[in-house]
C-alpha cells in the first residue's frame, strides 16, 4: 500500500476520539468538502453551458434538456463503482484519482463549446461531466467511516452540504463570464476551474489520510442490496437530492423557456436555489440528530408538497415573482431532506442491530458496515431522480409549451414520499412496549 495509510480507527472510543481522532477526521471532511465541491460544479457545468448556447448553436430547449440529462444519467451511476473505489484504493488515494478525473470533462468542453459542433459531440462531453457526480459517494463513503456515529448527521450534512454548494458557485461564476465578458465566451469560465482541479488534488495528496480499517465487503453489498430499507430509503432520496440536483441543472433552462429570460437574467436568478438548499443540508443533518431523521423528512415532505402547489399556481398563472418563491422554497427544503434522510441511513441499520440483541462496540460496526455499503446505492438511485426530473421537464416543454404538468407529477410523488415515511419509520413509534416484551425494531429516532 502507497500514501498516507492509518492502520487502527476506533472513533466510537472517546479516548481514542479525543485524544487525536477527531482533529484527523475534521481535515479529512475540510479537504473531502473541497474535492466534492469542484466535482459538483462539474457535474453541473452543463447548467450553465446550455446558457451561452444560443442560436447559432442549433440547439432547441428539448436538445438543451437531454444535454443535461445525459450528464445527470451518467453521474448516477458512477456512483455505485465510486463507492467500492475507497476501499480499494484508499481514501485519499481515490480522492486525488478522481479529483484528476475532472479534467477530461473539463478540457473536452473547452475544446467543442463553439458554434458549429455537432450536437452528437455535445452530448459525449456531456455525458463525460457525469464523473463529478460520482465524487459525491466515494467521498460519502469515506467520510462516513472517519466519524462516530454521534457525529455522522452533523459531519455527512457539512461534508454533502460544501460539495452541493459547488452547484451554485459554478454557476455564479457563470454569471460573472456572462456579465462581463457576455455569453459568447463560454471558455473562459473552464479556464477558470482547470486550475482549481489541480490544486483540489494537491491538497488532497498532501494532506488527507487512507484508512486501512476499511475493506470492500461484497457480503456487506449483497446484504444491503437485499435489505427493503436500501429501496426504501432510496426512494426517498429520490425526492430530496433527486429532486436538488434536478432543478440545479433546469432552473436556468426553465426560466428562459417558460418566463424568456435572457441569459444574464437566468444566470442571475439561477445560483439561488441551489445556495440556500445547500448551506441548510448540514442544518439538516443537525436537526435529524437531535429530533430523529425521520420526523424532519415526514415534515420536509409536507412542505415540498405545498411548495409544489404554490409553484403550479405560478405555473398556470405565469407570475415569474410567485414562481420564484416557490421554486426557491423547493430548492431549500430539498437541501434540508437531504441532510435528514443521509442520517436516517446509519441510524436504521443500528437500529437493526440492537433489535437483533447486538449491543455496543457490536451493534456500532453491524451499522457502520451495512450504511456504508447502502450508501453508494442510495445516493446512485437518489441521482436518478435529478434524470427524471430533466425529462420530465423535456416532456412537459416539447407536449405544452410550459413546466406545470411536470410540476404535478413531481407533486403527486412528495405525497407518496410522505406516505413511505409515516408508515415505515414512524406509525406506531409513539405506541409503549413492555419491558418483558421481545426488542421491537423502532425507527423513530433514526
Amino acid at each position: 500500500m502507497s500514501g498516507r495509510w492509518i492502520e487502527q480507527w476506533d472513533p466510537e472510543d472517546e479516548t481514542f476520539w479525543k485524544g487525536g481522532g477527531e482533529k484527523i477526521a475534521r481535515r479529512n471532511l475540510l479537504l473531502s468538502v473541497l474535492s466534492e465541491h469542484i466535482g459538483f460544479s462539474i457535474w453541473t457545468l452543463w447548467s450553465v453551458m446550455v446558457l451561452f448556447m444560443g442560436p447559432k448553436y442549433g440547439v432547441d430547449p428539448a436538445g438543451k434538456f437531454f444535454l443535461i440529462s445525459m450528464a445527470t444519467l451518467v453521474g448516477a451511476i458512477a456512483r455505485v463503482p465510486y463507492t467500492f473505489a475507497v476501499a480499494r484504493f484508499g481514501g485519499r488515494n481515490w480522492t486525488i484519482v478522481s479529483a484528476l478525473l475532472l479534467l477530461v470533462p473539463t478540457i473536452a468542453a473547452y475544446a467543442v463549446m463553439k458554434p458549429g459542433t455537432s450536437y452528437t459531440t455535445f452530448m459525449v462531453v456531456a455525458a463525460l461531466a457525469g464523473v463529478g457526480g460520482g465524487n459525491f459517494a466515494s467521498s460519502m463513503t469515506n467520510i462516513n467511516s472517519f466519524f462516530p456515529l454521534r457525529k455522522k448527521g452533523w459531519a455527512l450534512g457539512l461534508n454533502a452540504g460544501g460539495g452541493n454548494i459547488g452547484v451554485p458557485v459554478v454557476q455564479l461564476v457563470g454569471l460573472l463570464v456572462i456579465g462581463t465578458a457576455g455569453a459568447t465566451h463560454p471558455r473562459l469560465l473552464l479556464g477558470i476551474y482547470i486550475p482549481l482541479i489541480v490544486v483540489a488534488a494537491a491538497c488532497a495528496a498532501l494532506r488527507m489520510d487512507n484508512l486501512a480499517t476499511v475493506k470492500n465487503d461484497t457480503g456487506a453489498a449483497w446484504d444491503a442490496a437485499r435489505d427493503r430499507h436500501t429501496w426504501i430509503m432510496s426512494f426517498l432520496y429520490v425526492g430530496t437530492f433527486g429532486s436538488f440536483i434536478g432543478y440545479s441543472f433546469a432552473f436556468g433552462l426553465v426560466l428562459q423557456t417558460q418566463f424568456g429570460r435572457t441569459p444574464l437574467q437566468a444566470a442571475s436568478l439561477t445560483f439561488i436555489g441551489p445556495l440556500l438548499g445547500s448551506l441548510i443540508r448540514p442544518v439538516g443533518g443537525l436537526l435529524a440528530d437531535r429530533h430523529g431523521g425521520a420526523r424532519i423528512t415526514l415534515w420536509t415532505y409536507a412542505a415540498m408538497s405545498a411548495a409544489t402547489a404554490v409553484v403550479i399556481y405560478a405555473s398556470v398563472q405565469k407570475s415569474l415573482g410567485i414562481f420564484l418563491v416557490g421554486f426557491i422554497a423547493l430548492f431549500v427544503l430539498s437541501g434540508l431532506g437531504n441532510g435528514s434522510t443521509f442520517k436516517m441511513i446509519p441510524g436504521i441499520f443500528h437500529a437493526k442491530a440492537l433489535a437483533q440483541g447486538m449491543t455496543g462496540e457490536e451493534a456500532a460496526v453491524y451499522g457502520r458496515r451495512l450504511s456504508g455499503a447502502s450508501m453508494g446505492l442510495i445516493g446512485a438511485v437518489g441521482a436518478l431522480g435529478g434524470l427524471a426530473i430533466n425529462l420530465a421537464f423535456r416532456q412537459s416543454f416539447q407536449t405544452a409549451g410550459t413546466g406545470t404538468a411536470a410540476f404535478v407529477s413531481f407533486l403527486v410523488f412528495y405525497a407518496a414520499c410522505f406516505a413511505v415515511t409515516w408508515a415505515v419509520y414512524l406509525r406506531g413509534s409513539r405506541t409503549p412496549v413492555p419491558a418483558t416484551a421481545t426488542p421491537q425494531l423502532s425507527y423513530a429516532k433514526v
